[in-house]
């Protein structure tokens, strides 16, 4: 939105929506709008996202030909013309820790993946149709990404993108924005910006539908699984996926850092993903009944290739990616992202194994409450 004021030139505007109260206040604004959208139901969520979801394709597509039909001395002759700077003359040489760290990072680009599953039951023929939804997006999004940020580079010299991402948060629309008229311009930052708001309608939907299902197998507080009688979601679920999202976004404001919030996402994801290759390796021994309803890469040789190699691989990154964390230099402990994961996933063990307890002991069988997949 910063980026949408720079290019109309509302130069004060863009200074003000960058002020920090306005940021958090905008965000948190978005993120209610949408809880709202999911508690109606998912009619509402379709209307809401697949429009969406075509706007953000088309708008990024203006950024892709932007990017192709330009050089880089275009973009140089540009910005000294605009601003009266030239590209910073640095020199990198290749790094494997930085491309390894950044490799880590980028692991948040498949935050939707994961995601998917969790509106399974509300899905019509999920057998089928999930694993195809799953093919299609990693193919779709890794083409769209690799096209996208090739049509960047082709027309921004890397050097200038380096140096704006030391002083400021940067969009590559907002980049190429110095090479296209401010109506183009205000065109291709509003896909930036449809872009950066479409992830969240689907991570309310995911996130709730988890604590959900905890709710329902009696290892989260029973009140959450409620259903509204209206609308027919799990309204309590969604609404406290909205306070656990307000919380994440008061703290990564008040540490001035965006990017503890995605450190801390980044951790989860590649330890949620890691015990997803581990459960793929391990389930025919703890529950082949479940293991023989596998209908996507029916090869055990396969699974067995697929669970071990993501293991190390998401291992690796992992190691690399905490190391990084730990090795920062910030004012206080609590700025590392590792340290709040840990605490986090402390007292959700806390909670979790003093639900189960409470199960074993009001005589529930958990082991074949968790080896049965539900109903739904």
């Amino acid at each position: 939105m910063r980026d949408i004021a720079t290019a109309m030139a509302w130069n004060d505007l863009a200074n003000t929506l960058n002020e920090g109260p306005v940021r958090v206040i905008l965000a948190l604004l978005l993120l209610w709008t949408f809880v709202l959208i999911n508690i109606r139901g998912l009619k509402v969520y379709e209307r809401t996202l697949i429009p969406l979801m075509v706007l953000m394709f088309t708008l990024g597509g203006i950024v892709i030909i932007t990017g192709l039909m330009h050089t880089p001395k275009e973009f140089a002759d540009a910005l000294l013309a605009k601003e009266g700077k030239t590209i910073p003359q640095t020199t990198a040489d290749f790094n494997l820790n930085t491309f390894l760290s950044a490799a880590a990072l980028l692991f948040a680009s498949f935050i939707g993946f994961d995601s998917i599953a969790q509106a399974g039951g509300e899905a019509k023929n999920p057998t089928r149709n999930l694993p195809r939804a799953i093919g299609i997006a990693i193919v779709t999004v890794s083409l769209f990404y690799m096209l996208f940020s090739f049509s960047v580079y082709h027309a921004v010299p890397w050097q200038f993108v380096a140096e704006q991402a030391q002083i400021k948060d940067i969009t590559a629309p907002g980049l190429l924005s110095y090479l296209i008229p401010s109506g183009w311009a205000v065109l291709i930052v509003l896909g930036a910006t449809v872009a950066l708001t479409n992830d969240l309608p689907a991570m309310i939907l995911s996130v709730s539908r988890l604590m959900f299902s905890w709710a329902e197998d009696g290892i989260f507080p029973q009140h959450i699984s409620k259903v509204h009688p209206t609308y027919h979601t799990p309204h309590r679920a969604i609404l406290l996926s909205g306070v656990m999202a307000t919380i994440g976004i008061l703290g990564s404001h008040f540490a001035g850092d965006f990017f503890l919030g995605i450190d801390i996402m980044v951790t989860s994801m590649l330890v949620n993903f890691m015990l997803m290759c581990l459960s793929v390796v391990m389930l025919p021994t703890h529950n082949p009944v479940l293991a023989s309803q596998i209908s996507v890469f029916k090869s055990r040789a396969l699974q067995l290739f697929l669970g071990v190699s993501g293991t190390i691989l998401l291992t690796a990154f992992l190691i690399i990616h905490i190391t990084k964390d730990l090795n920062a230099n910030v004012s206080a402990w609590y700025f590392h992202s590792t340290p709040v994961w840990l605490i986090v996933m402390a007292l959700a063990s806390i909670l979790f194994f003093y639900q189960y307890n409470k199960l074993k002991k009001s005589g529930t069988d958990t082991k074949k409450l968790f080896s049965q997949l539900p109903p739904e």
